[in-house]
């Protein structure tokens, strides 16, 4: 076999290598990234819930203190 076939041949097995392990590191990456963002959107989503409850909470005091300043 002539040696610019092998060195073909090892050239393209190498490349396809290293494409190969460019695409998993990528798309390990990617998966890790979204495992954070929706990390955050959970804590967010708590976040939501616990000012929901303020709001309501601070509705009701303004309503006291105005019925007890128009007494």
């Amino acid at each position: 076999m002539n040696p610019e076939i092998i060195v073909a041949l090892l050239s393209l097995f190498g490349t396809l290598c290293g494409s190969l392990a460019g695409v998993l590191v990528s798309n390990k990456l990617t998966n890790y990234r979204l495992e954070q963002l929706e990390h955050v959107v959970e804590e967010l989503r708590g976040v939501k819930e616990r000012v929901t409850v303020v709001e309501q909470s601070a509705k009701s005091a303004h309503k006291r203190i105005d019925a007890f300043s128009n007494k």
